[in-house]
């Protein structure tokens, strides 16, 4: 028997293995208390969400109220602001002052792109860089004062829907909610394309833009809903269903199909599909090629896009030189701009963007449908898209704080940008999230915390009062040369490589995201990402490993025989280990049949040996956390068919609610108090002293 064929120690005593086992290690086993139920574990959860740590300092010998002071740490808690604000001086406030010009230099033309993307008006984008206004960075210390009063004309403002707050409160609640401090807030290029493709679908926004800017609207209220559900109710694990290897072939296969939708603003087609799929742009290419096209909007494009990568090249390579890449894009839109002002080159078919309205954004409260036959399709886009905006945020946050030496707290950060979305939604902004070229730009600038924000959307906030209607001839061509010198960042070829390296299954579910979002939707291809996924579980928990143990020689550990085939079979005792995590109806027959084949393979193969025969069977239990009904009954069946052959069967290591729901379904009482072990190896040594004992009783 390939499986068990190991080395077997010759017969020893008990006193060999060296245990020395407690008189009361079954009264322990079987004595344990009650492990939580269902309602006590939520309520833990939702109590751990709201519970404020405690502060790592306190003033000099002064320790404040009891009442006041826990309500201080719930402010802090929640307004990470109130903590960091408090230490910071000058110094910090010039670095980031110098990265959030940085900063904002890179932001204004990559938001007018994605807002292209999103098929939205450039104002959009801009409106989710507006961190602070004028009014808000007034108010900064009015907040660390008083955060209550604070809050109240918050809420007035987001009521009373007035234009300049409302157009504010997104960023601003991230500055003061968040806890990443290099982490840049905005349009993302695959979150704008998800958002655009899906909501297409369900309105036209060249028939009608004005329902569908209520439903881009209406459905970054329900993501930030569903962002803000995710982190009170401690629900992350939802967004680690997106595994890292689905992960890296959406994203490189999103940056694909935004490259080639940027085909239209490239070469200046008026006529382009709204489908996102490989095939169905390459027609619409050939198709619209055949009518008459300027072939100064290529030109112009492919230009800037070249002078855009050529920087970012000469700032990889010189470090000192970084801000180069970071103001190329600006730079490229003001040259543009100003070329086909001069030149008048949309006389002559250069496509411009035209639609440039200066100010903020109204307050959009009222356009928000959360009834009507939309309703259960825009919830559909805001999960997908509060998922996926969740995970890159986290992603990218988690990326600079590890460099820094902080930790990032994952719950107050879906917190955070879910409010933020919230927000968002009632003052004319779609969904936001963390973007990593931009939060790399900060992070290389010197950012030392959300300031940098702040003095990035003041920045922005000039921008749209004064210069956006200069923005009138800027060329398409350009922002789509913005948008396509951002892509290569997505497609992540290296890392791909090793996930086939690694593991096969998962670099299948890598390759199955890239080819659904390539060759279908942006929604197919995290369908099939998430179906191969869940169908590596099921697989692996319909089949879990069973393996056979053996001991080290000179030990008291027990491994795998396959693993360390050094590892020694204890003659007379099969020791088993079961794993998987849940033992259930899924695979607790497979391992019930599993187990019993390799006791007839050994009765068969030992009818000549009768020393070697097995006289018990250890089950490991250790990696079993739970089990169903359906586990306790092939246990139960286990048991009698190995009494049947007169095997005396023995637990080892039970987990907390393994042993309870053993007791409640008197499965302890069938098997045995005495056959309950802490370890593997006082099991074996019980099993061989019940051996001895029987061969004394026959003598």
């Amino acid at each position: 028997m390939e499986d068990t064929a190991a080395a077997v120690e010759t017969p020893v005593t008990v006193s060999t293995f060296g245990v020395s086992r407690h008189p009361d290690t079954a009264r322990l086993v079987l004595s344990s208390p009650k492990p939580p139920g269902v309602r006590e574990e939520f309520v833990g959860a939702v109590r751990k969400a709201f519970r404020p740590r405690a502060s790592g300092g306190g003033g000099a010998g002064r320790t404040p109220p009891a009442r006041w002071g826990w309500a201080l740490t719930a402010l802090q808690t929640v307004f990470p602001v109130l903590q960091w604000g408090r230490t910071y001086n000058f110094k910090l406030f010039r670095s980031d002052v110098m990265a959030g010009l940085t900063l904002a230099s890179l932001g204004i033309p990559q938001s007018i792109g994605y807002a292209n993307l999103a098929k939205l008006d450039p104002q959009y984008g801009l409106c989710k860089h507006q961190y602070f206004s004028f009014v808000a960075q007034k108010q900064l210390n009015f907040l660390l004062i008083f955060p209550e009063r604070f809050l109240h004309h918050f809420f007035c403002y987001l009521l009373c829907g007035h234009r300049q707050d409302t157009s504010v409160v997104p960023p601003l609640i991230y500055a003061v909610m968040g806890t990443s401090r290099e982490i840049a807030i905005g349009p993302v290029a695959v979150v704008s394309l998800l958002l655009s493709s899906m909501v297409s679908k369900i309105v036209d926004p060249a028939v009608d833009p004005v329902t569908y800017r209520a439903l881009v609207f209406t459905v970054t209220f329900l993501a930030g809903v569903f962002q803000v559900s995710f982190g009170l109710f401690r629900l992350g694990f939802l967004v680690d269903f997106l595994s890292h290897a689905a992960i890296v072939g959406f994203m490189a296969g999103a940056a694909i199909v935004i490259g080639l939708q940027q085909l239209k603003g490239l070469l200046g087609l008026s006529h382009f599909t709204n489908s996102t799929d490989v095939v169905s742009v390459i027609k619409a290419v050939c198709s619209a090629l055949r009518d008459p096209w300027h072939p100064g909007n290529f030109l112009i494009g492919c230009s800037f896009l070249i002078f855009i990568l050529a920087t970012r090249f000469i700032g990889r390579r010189y470090k000192k030189l970084f801000w180069l890449s970071a103001i190329s894009p600006l730079l490229s839109v003001i040259l543009s701009t100003a070329a086909v002002y001069a030149t008048r080159a949309d006389k002559h078919g250069v496509k411009i963007i035209q639609r440039v309205h200066a100010g903020l954004n109204p307050s959009s409260a009222s356009q928000i449908r959360l009834s009507g036959p939309y309703t259960v399709d825009c919830a559909k886009t805001a999960i997908i898209c509060a998922v996926i905006a969740l995970t890159e945020a986290i992603a990218v946050g988690r990326s600079f704080a590890s460099i820094r030496g902080y930790k990032l707290d994952g719950n107050k950060e879906m917190i955070a940008m879910g409010c933020s979305n919230v927000a968002g939604s009632l003052s004319s902004c779609y969904v936001a999230t963390g973007s990593f070229s931009r939060t790399a730009v900060n992070f290389s600038a010197g950012a030392r915390s959300t300031v940098s924000n702040i003095v990035m959307s003041i920045t922005v906030f000039i921008a749209l009062e004064l210069l956006m209607k200069s923005l009138y001839y800027t060329p398409i061509a350009v922002l789509a040369s913005i948008i396509l010198s951002a892509l290569p960042g997505l497609i992540d070829i290296k890392e791909a490589l090793s996930i086939w390296k690694v593991d096969k299954m998962d670099f299948l579910t890598c390759l199955g995201a890239f080819v659904g979002v390539l060759f279908g939707s942006v929604e197919i291809g995290l369908a099939v990402a998430l179906a191969i996924s869940f169908a590596k579980i099921i697989i692996q928990s319909i089949r879990p490993q069973v393996e056979v143990l053996g001991r080290l020689q000179g030990t008291n550990i027990f491994c795998s025989i396959r693993q360390y085939p050094v590892a020694c079979r204890i003659p007379s005792v099969l020791t088993i280990r079961i794993d998987t995590s849940f033992l259930c109806f899924i695979n607790s027959t497979f391992i019930k049949e599993r187990i019993i084949e390799w006791i007839r393979e050994e009765v068969e193969t030992s009818d000549e040996k009768a020393r070697e025969r097995v006289q018990s069977v250890v089950l490991d239990m250790s990696n079993v956390v739970n089990m169903d009904t359906s586990g306790l009954a092939a246990l139960e069946e286990l048991h009698k068919e190995l009494a049947c052959l007169g095997i005396q069967m023995a637990i080892a290591k039970p987990g907390w609610q393994v042993i309870h729901k053993m007791k409640l379904a008197r499965l302890v009482d069938g098997i045995g108090e005495g056959w309950f072990f802490l370890t593997v190896g006082e099991a074996v040594e019980a099993c061989l002293a019940n051996k001895a004992g029987n061969a004394l009783e026959c003598c």
